[in-house]
């Protein structure tokens, strides 16, 4: 799950919002960006508002036993969502893939069948759209995110 609000901590944070939070700064430092393993590792990513509304049909049609899986159904390459994001904040700079640092899961993407079949949940927002509602976000609260962070506040 990413969007606004995201942690974008670099020592606890995903991936979606470390990306996000490394490009920019490398952005306006005119640095190049290390990023772990080779970029090939695929990932799936559900947009917190299509979450929300997973939930809220989950607890409205759902009420059986068996595990659901909600999600987006699709993945896309950790090389991919590093060239989205780069365009979505403007960083023009080289990305290096440091390939002695360990890739992780080479895929990582749910089977959503019983979920859309038993909810009827399909995931709505756009990839691109929610990847550039995150970085607006970021970019019109990472002043002082930090400090509010450590004092508890967001």
């Amino acid at each position: 799950m990413y969007g606004p609000c995201d942690n974008f901590d670099l020592e606890s944070s995903h991936v979606i919002p470390a990306m996000i939070r490394k490009l920019t700064t490398a952005r306006d430092t005119g640095e190049a960006v290390v990023l772990w393993g080779d970029g090939t590792p695929t990932r799936e990513f559900l947009y917190v508002e299509d979450c929300a509304r997973a939930i809220a049909l989950a607890s409205e049609l759902y009420d059986g036993s068996e595990p659901v899986n909600i999600g987006a159904g699709w993945e896309v390459s950790m090389r991919e969502l590093a060239e989205l994001i780069a365009r979505h904040v403007g960083y023009e700079g080289e990305i290096i893939w440091d390939t002695s640092k360990p890739n992780g899961q080479p895929r990582r993407k749910l089977d959503v069948r019983r979920g859309e079949r038993a909810v009827r949940f399909t995931a709505e927002i756009p990839f691109e759209d929610g990847v550039r509602r995150t970085v607006e976000w970021w970019e019109a609260n990472r002043e002082g995110y930090d400090e509010r962070r450590a004092s508890g506040r967001r």
